[in-house]
């Protein structure tokens, strides 16, 4: 375990030389002390890693020197042919430039560590869309991904979905957009707004610092900024796409839940309800149980992203869910279990109804 981190701040140091012992305590997820015994043992080892002061500080290798560490082992070079999401890299428009560095990396791999390679890649196979969807690209989505790639501002205009059934609204924004995600199929742009008025020409200010988080296939149009405004930007060093994701992921699919429906659940409806509605609603829900009534039924509040969403989920569980509130949303079950009383009623063969009459 320590040596392994060893390697890995050695490798840090040497390609991000400057890197402080907070940054290197974060990247190895360990305490600034342990970076330090570490930074000791590595020099005990014989890899000149040295500490500097001042503005051009932190951890730095001797001038000219370079770790021997970089030769794969067989298991790292089975994961990291793991590595690539071909989907991905095929709507990114990057499937021919993976498929050359895999080649290149390949040729340049041990016989015993190339059979390993090759090996990972015959046994698994990553599969990001999820069930019963036919995945396809957004047609901007190389564009932002040339974007990202160059650190290059854009306005950016999006079509909002509308809340309680009313239209979508087209919003334009010039951000910054910093990485893509992509998640169950779905595409998504991480962006910082951009404002030439604000201080570093960022507005920092406001909900999530001037984070926003937009589904790419919601992007409607992608333009360079007004003229005479900055055509890039200067990223954050210490921004991090992978830990703002799931920093704020949970939280993003939170904000999505507006409406509250209040349900009368069986023990089967209630064994059932992950399986059928959100997981970011699930484990309020299951909180705000009551205890089981005479008869067994659990009343709870569920989140739904709108009325329309929770009728759809809700009517995967048949009559073992009661919907007790909103109004609106019961008389629409009331007005579906009419209408399949009614379609039920009438044996399809004769036309008569269940008491035999027509």
């Amino acid at each position: 375990m320590r040596a392994a981190r060893l390697i890995r701040m050695a490798l840090l140091v040497q390609s991000n030389p400057g890197l402080t012992a907070a940054a290197l305590a974060r990247a190895l997820d360990v305490s600034e002390r342990t970076v330090i015994r570490d930074a000791q043992a590595l020099q005990e080892a014989g890899i000149p890693v040295r500490s500097e002061r001042g503005r051009t500080g932190g951890y730095h290798l001797a001038p000219g020197y370079r770790t021997r560490l970089t030769t794969l082992h067989p298991t790292e070079a089975e994961t990291l042919f793991l590595s690539g999401l071909p989907s991905a890299l095929r709507d990114l428009g990057l499937s021919d430039a993976a498929d050359t560095a895999r080649l290149k990396l390949t040729a340049t791999l041990l016989p015993s560590v190339r059979a390993a390679a090759e090996a990972s890649v015959r046994r698994f196979h990553l599969d990001a869309p999820a069930w019963f969807r036919e995945p396809s690209a957004p047609e901007l989505l190389p564009e932002l991904a040339r974007a990202v790639w160059s650190d290059r501002v854009v306005a950016l205009s999006y079509a909002r979905p509308g809340r309680g059934g009313a239209p979508a609204c087209a919003v334009s924004r010039v951000v910054e957009p910093y990485g893509l995600v992509l998640k169950a199929g779905t595409w998504y742009v991480v962006a910082r707004l951009h404002d030439g008025d604000g201080p570093g020409g960022v507005r920092g200010d406001g909900p999530g610092g001037g984070w926003r988080t937009y589904r790419v296939d919601r992007v409607t149009a992608l333009a360079p900024p007004a003229p005479g405004g900055p055509e890039v930007f200067v990223r954050a060093a210490d921004f991090d796409l992978a830990a703002h994701w799931e920093a704020h992921a949970h939280a993003f699919a939170r904000a999505l839940l507006r409406t509250t429906v209040t349900v009368r659940l069986t023990a089967w409806g209630l064994g059932r309800l992950p399986d059928v509605v959100d997981g970011a609603a699930v484990g309020d829900a299951l909180a705000s149980a009551s205890a089981p009534d005479g008869d067994g039924l659990v009343t709870l509040a569920l989140r739904a992203e709108s009325e329309d969403v929770a009728h759809d989920q809700l009517a995967r569980l048949g009559a073992d869910v009661e919907v007790l509130a909103p109004a609106s949303l019961r008389a629409r079950f009331r007005e579906r279990a009419a209408a399949l009383a009614a379609l039920y009623r009438t044996d399809p063969e004769t036309g008569s109804g269940a008491d035999g009459q027509r």
